[in-house]
C-alpha cells in the first residue's frame, strides 16, 4: 500500500501525560509525527489533539485503535486530506530595511495574502496562514533575503463530514 497523509483528531479529557502515551503509540511503530496541535474542542472540557502522519491507512487504522485504548481518550479518527479542511500559520521575522528597500518584499507580502503583525526599528514580522506548500512557497520567497526567525504551527482541521462526537458526548452524558 502506498503511504499518503492523514489527519488524526483525538478528542480526549485533559489529563497530564496523555501526550507522552500517544507520541509512544508512534514512536513504536517508527512512524514520525509531522505536525500536531492540541487544544480545547467544541465540547467543554473536551480537548482535541490534531496529529499529521504520513502512513498507509491499514497502520493509521491501527495506530487510531491503539489511541483510543488509552483510558482518558473519549474517540479517535482519521482523515485523508481530501476529507478535511486544514490551515497552518506561520511567522517570519526579517530585518526592517528590507521592506522599504526591497520592492519584491512588498510584492511578496501582497501576492501571498501575508500580514505585517508588527514593525520596530530592526525587524518586521509577516503572519501567513494557508496550507503547508503555500507557508512553504512564501518561506522560500523570502529565503534569499534573510529570514531572522521562523516558526510554523500545527495543523488545524476539521471534517467537511460532521463528526458525531458532541451528540455521541451527550447521548454518554444523558445515561
Amino acid at each position: 500500500m502506498e503511504k499518503e497523509w492523514f489527519t488524526i483528531s483525538v478528542y480526549s479529557e485533559n489529563n497530564v501525560g496523555l501526550l507522552n502515551r500517544i507520541s509512544g503509540i508512534f514512536l513504536k511503530r517508527h512512524i514520525n509525527i509531522e505536525s500536531l496541535n492540541v487544544s480545547k474542542s467544541e465540547i467543554d472540557d473536551v480537548s482535541k489533539f490534531t496529529i499529521v502522519i504520513l502512513a498507509t491507512e491499514v497502520w493509521v487504522r491501527n495506530i487510531v485503535g491503539q489511541i483510543e485504548k488509552q483510558i482518558e481518550v473519549i474517540r479517535a479518527f482519521y482523515h485523508t486530506d481530501e476529507e478535511t479542511i486544514y490551515q497552518e500559520s506561520a511567522l517570519f521575522k526579517i530585518a526592517s530595511d528590507l521592506l522599504f528597500d526591497e520592492r519584491q518584499i512588498q510584492n511578496i507580502i501582497k501576492e501571498s495574502n501575508s500580514q505585517i503583525v508588527t514593525v520596530a526599528r530592526d525587524f518586521f514580522v509577516l503572519a501567513k496562514s494557508g496550507r503547508r506548500h503555500e507557508i512553504d512557497e512564501v518561506y522560500d520567497q523570502l529565503k534569499p533575503f534573510g529570514i531572522m526567525q521562523f516558526v510554523r504551527s500545527g495543523r488545524i482541521a476539521v471534517s467537511k463530514d460532521v463528526m458525531q462526537i458532541s451528540a455521541m458526548l451527550k447521548e454518554f452524558q444523558n445515561n
